[in-house]
């Protein structure tokens, strides 16, 4: 069974940092597709950033390009997203989303379509 969990959310200043996480279990392969989504208050979910654990090429919104950088880490199975500079529109439930057999190209990483997995959610409050 495949198994992804969010952890890190909290609150924190605009300008500050927070690092969430997203552990992955279950995959029959060690090769994976990770995204980070988020969605705010009465707005659509929308992609954030992802990851191809299999060569670590990055996608990343325009509204967080340069403030915020996903990483992974295949010994622990973990995907992190690391936010700097956080504003008070970053304010949102982000999820991890994944899937085993997705290789992302140009913009197709923002699809939610792609993602067979999602996680519960984090809540990361940036207050203005």
């Amino acid at each position: 069974e495949v198994k992804l969990v969010e952890s890190g959310g909290g609150l924190v200043q605009a300008g500050g940092s927070l690092r969430i996480s997203c552990a992955v279990s279950g995959f029959r392969f060690d090769d994976y597709t990770i995204g980070w989504f988020r969605q705010a208050p009465g707005k659509e979910r929308e992609g954030v950033s992802c990851i191809s654990t299999s060569d670590g090429s990055a996608y990343y919104a325009r509204s967080v390009k340069g403030r915020f950088t996903i990483s992974s880490d295949h010994a622990k199975n973990t995907v992190y997203l690391q936010m700097n500079n956080l504003k008070p529109e970053d304010t949102a439930v982000y999820y991890c989303a994944g899937d085993q057999y997705f290789t992302p190209f140009g913009t197709s990483w923002n699809s939610e379509s792609h993602y067979n997995y999602w996680g519960q959610g984090t809540q990361v409050t940036v207050p203005s």
